[in-house]
């Protein structure tokens, strides 16, 4: 039986997201850039599948928070490697437009979240 937070089609995205982040990572020259996306962007789904975990309201928003907020910091990130000529344009959209629907997905996620 699967765990819950392995239903959530946030949760598969943003999975593709960190995968997307890994592939990218061998072209990326600035190790500071590199460390911070990779850890950013694993910083989402872990938190996502810690809130599922959650039996409190509040708990579970403040971690769909937390992968939200870590998903923000991925996108000026990804604007610093097409900036600095690491990822070309096509790649960048990708990236940005993946951020935004699940920035858009943990957004409806949180709202759902009754808070006791």
């Amino acid at each position: 039986m699967p765990f819950m937070f392995e239903d959530l089609e946030v949760y598969k995205k943003a999975m593709a997201f960190v995968v997307e982040v890994y592939a990218l990572n061998g072209s990326l020259k600035d190790r500071t850039i590199k460390d911070q996306l990779r850890r950013a962007s694993m910083s989402i789904p872990l938190n996502i599948a810690e809130g599922q975990g959650r039996m409190h309201g509040k708990e579970k928003r403040q971690f769909y928070n937390t992968a939200r907020g870590s998903l923000l910091e991925c996108v000026p990130l990804i604007q610093m490697c097409q900036k600095l000529g690491y990822i070309e344009a096509e790649k960048y959209n990708r990236f940005y437009n993946l951020a935004d629907e699940i920035g858009k997905m943990l957004t409806g996620l949180m709202r759902s979240v009754k808070c006791e």
